[in-house]
């Protein structure tokens, strides 16, 4: 039987070990899809509702399982929908490719019906390769560059077919002038610096009494490697938030998250130290980190344009983390002193009595914070959490406690609204028989992530364990950026803006044949939790939240305390409900409460 183009493109996606794709289909990528069915599961493919959705999804698969991800859309809006999710990947460095089609050749140039161009439109998020098919015996080396340097220099990369030239029948390159010849294969390299450079950053290091250390995604696999360095410099270490499950957080001198969605303790930790190590970080908030000059600077990052970004460093060691930890570790010598490290311990603890006071207090008609509080103890073993941007990333960031074993993420670099539901959907479909949970604003279901749960009805019953669970705070607000607007801008709440119509979804859950589970009143909370949890449906859990309880950040400063005044001198329309939650907020790090 012949092959079309089509039919090579997916074998040889097979054979680079592709084993999933998402995306949408549509008559400008009908050649491939044709393919696809052709190949009688090879490659699996999972339609989402919307081509955004997909290359979220794909992007959620390459941070779930270090693999490729792949997502594929039609010409004109296919392509273009895909932008933003494709987005998300480049600025958290995850090794995506897109597959779109385009008009036939002879109609380009012709002002044709979903005629594009498309190179010039992926140029910049699939800037590391993006190029337009021509001929079949092209397709070949085309596919191999894009799959190479999206894992290799974990990027995004886009191949664009012409829905005529999908049909043609595959021809191999003739071995003449003018031709490529490429092959499958990629081996990761061991990246190390030089022992000079691992000497420096060694003797920086050991010479530091107060060592804070910062890790980020990049640190994710290098677990053992952190907790090593650590104890042996006796240090204090504070996660990005894409670095949340780098280290469980049941070790003492693990402070949490750092920036606007942080702890109080990892503020103090880099207000004090005299030693910062950067691991596979590129927390972009400055003003969290120390002063300039106030801390010797070590970082490790593979990519040598994150180094000495965020702080001038000292030593820049541009490496893979766990081995260039597992070489720096021999070089350090062994703190004898833990005062630091308890000093650490200490704020760390006091800062879970102040997390548990503000959660436990009272609000109308549920503190969002008491939302993930009642989980976090509650979470299976292996769990995956996904959390979507807004104001539930704060709760997120600060009461959910990741264990071993656990993963968790978000949209990171783009922080883009409507992520949560399609990681979470990747992440069940890379593994099924784990429990996934998506953290999920109002604003986010509304924009996108309602349409995906018809994406969960129509799979979930392959999936080896059914244990999916979306939770909604439902507050009627857009609620991160009012408070923005209130402490960054001194302006009260705009309503025309803010306020977005109640809608009830968990009844929406249920008449498309999911578990729905409405939760108005904050006794109820742990219960229903308890009860997601033990479904055998997938479950949409409707928390109708107070939105006037502030996401304080871990340090107030002047001008956040003076744009705050001026929000109330100007009068904004949730003004008493406001002060009495920001009051319960501030105040419950040193008042008493009763469970």
């Amino acid at each position: 039987m012949t092959m079309t183009v089509g039919d090579f493109l997916v074998e040889r996606l097979s054979q680079w070990g592709v084993t999933r794709i998402f995306g949408y289909p549509g008559d400008g990528i009908n050649g491939v899809f044709g393919a696809l069915s052709r190949a009688q599961g090879k490659i699996e493919f999972i339609q989402a509702r919307h081509e955004e959705m997909a290359a979220f999804m794909a992007s959620a698969h390459a941070k779930f399982t270090g693999e490729l991800g792949v997502c594929i859309a039609t010409s004109g809006p296919g392509a273009s929908h895909l932008i933003t999710g494709l987005y998300d990947a480049r600025l958290d460095h995850m090794p995506v490719l897109a597959i779109v089609g385009q008009q036939a050749r002879t109609a380009l140039g012709s002002h044709y019906q979903q005629e594009l161009d498309l190179v010039s439109m992926f140029k910049d998020v699939a800037g590391a390769f993006v190029q337009q098919a021509s001929a079949p015996s092209q397709v070949r080396h085309l596919l191999d560059r894009a799959v190479r340097t999206a894992v290799g220099e974990r990027r995004v990369t886009a191949l664009i077919l012409p829905n005529d030239l999908q049909d043609m029948d595959y021809e191999a390159p003739a071995r003449a002038h003018g031709t490529a010849h490429s092959g499958v294969g990629y081996s990761k390299p061991k990246i190390l610096p030089y022992d000079a450079d691992l000497q420096r950053a060694a003797d920086a290091l050991n010479a530091g009494e107060k060592v804070a250390i910062l890790v980020g995604a990049g640190a994710l696999q290098a677990t053992d490697e952190v907790i090593a360095v650590a104890q042996k410099l006796g240090a204090g270490v504070a996660k990005a938030l894409l670095g949340k499950a780098a280290l469980p957080d049941d070790l003492p001198w693990v402070t949490g998250s750092i920036g606007l969605l942080g702890t109080e303790p990892s503020y103090k930790l880099m207000v004090e130290c005299d030693t910062l190590l950067m691991i596979g970080s590129g927390f972009p908030y400055a003003e969290f980190l120390p002063k300039e000059g106030q801390a010797r600077g070590v970082q490790i990052d593979l990519q040598p344009d994150m180094l000495s970004l965020r702080y001038p460093m000292e030593v820049n060691l541009q490496g893979d983390a766990g081995e260039t930890l597992l070489a720096l570790l021999p070089l350090l010598t062994q703190k004898t002193s833990r005062k630091w490290q308890k000093k650490v311990e200490g704020w760390r603890s006091s800062w879970e009595k102040t997390l548990e006071k503000r959660a436990m207090a009272k609000a109308k008609p549920i503190n969002p914070q008491r939302v993930v509080f009642e989980l976090s103890p509650r979470l299976p073993e292996q769990a995956i959490i996904t959390s979507d941007s807004g104001s539930c990333a704060n709760w997120f960031a600060r009461d959910l406690k990741i264990r071993r074993g656990m993963q968790c993420s978000l949209s990171g670099g783009l922080a883009s609204m409507g992520a949560a539901v399609p990681y979470a959907i990747a992440a069940k479909f890379a593994f099924p028989q784990r429990p996934v949970i998506a953290l999920v604003g109002d604003g986010a279901m509304q924009m996108n992530n309602m349409a995906e749960l018809i994406t969960v009805a129509k799979y979930w019953r392959q999936w080896q364990s059914p244990k999916w669970i979306c939770a909604v705070f439902n507050n009627e607000d857009l609620n991160q950026v009012t408070w923005e607007q209130r402490a960054m801008e001194g302006d009260p709440k705009f309503e025309a803006s803010q306020n977005i119509p109640d809608v009830p979804y968990h009844l929406f859950a249920i008449s498309i044949g999911l578990k729905g589970i409405f939760v108005d009143r904050e006794e109820d909370v742990a219960g229903a939790w308890e009860q997601a949890l033990a479904s055998e449906v997938p479950v949409l859990i409707e928390f109708k939240t107070d939105p006037n309880v502030p996401p304080l950040p871990p340090h107030i400063s002047l001008d956040q305390a003076k744009k705050f005044a001026t929000t109330l001198l100007k009068g904004d329309p949730d003004q008493s409900g406001m002060l009495l939650q920001t009051a319960k907020q501030v105040l419950g790090a040193v008042l008493p409460h009763k469970k």
